[in-house]
């Protein structure tokens, strides 16, 4: 099997993809995107990703960006990460991780980024962080209620690529952005996605991760900014 090639930055959106390939024990190299110096923009990166977004991971079939479609594709190229295309379960994943891929985490990044979407003024930017953070909450209680369900797709005993998503996102909420106000998010407040985040934190796929991008010992449960041997997350 031909090496992946993940292009990263630390505490981005590519650490849901390493913990992915790392769960499934897949060869890949890593490539830092350094974000301090803009290298998302350049040439060289747009011709793997146009839309200059991280990560993007080179394959035998080419570049792939949007985390989705790569997690998507890992698992129903490799199986194990999620139920195969003809299995009864494989609707809902589908439907839950394009949830998460479409609707949580663009909300997430319109908390971090309001400026992006509203504009300069900062009055329109604090009213949509927390319009986006009144969803969050929401989205988070309809998802903490799936893993009370625990549907097999989404328990301890077969961890996946929702797993690694929702985990990811779960850090997010508690840690960005680091200069406003994040009271609104307390991880005690949907129990079952905390017992998820404890889990992942014991794999060795978690330790791998914290140990290249600086984690600390607690990612998910607990986090704490990272503190990366390379590079930065913003």
């Amino acid at each position: 099997m031909n090496r992946y090639v993940l292009h990263y930055a630390p505490d981005n959106a590519s650490l849901i993809v390493r913990l992915a390939l790392e769960l499934a024990r897949l060869p890949y190299d890593t490539r830092l995107v350094d974000r301090a110096a803009a290298e998302q923009t350049s040439a060289a990166y747009r011709r793997l990703n146009p839309h200059w977004m991280i990560p993007v991971l080179e394959t035998p079939q080419g570049p792939i960006f949007e985390t989705g479609a790569i997690l998507l594709w890992l698992a129903d190229t490799h199986g194990g990460l999620a139920p195969a295309p003809d299995h009864p379960d494989r609707a809902a994943v589908l439907k839950w991780l394009f949830f998460v891929s479409n609707t949580l985490h663009p909300a997430l990044r319109m908390t971090f980024y309001p400026d992006r979407y509203a504009g300069p003024d900062p009055a329109h930017q604090a009213s949509l962080r927390d319009t986006m953070q009144a969803a969050l909450k929401t989205h988070l209680g309809q998802l903490d209620a799936l893993a009370a369900s625990r549907p097999a797709w989404l328990d301890h005993e077969t961890p996946g690529i929702l797993h690694c998503y929702l985990a990811c996102c779960l850090r997010w909420c508690a840690l960005y952005p680091r200069t406003t106000d994040r009271s609104w998010f307390r991880l005690a407040d949907t129990p079952h996605l905390h017992n998820l985040c404890l889990n992942l934190e014991t794999l060795p796929c978690t330790l791998t991760a914290q140990a290249a991008e600086g984690l600390g010992p607690t990612p998910f449960t607990a986090p704490r900014l990272a503190n990366p041997p390379e590079g930065s997350a913003t």
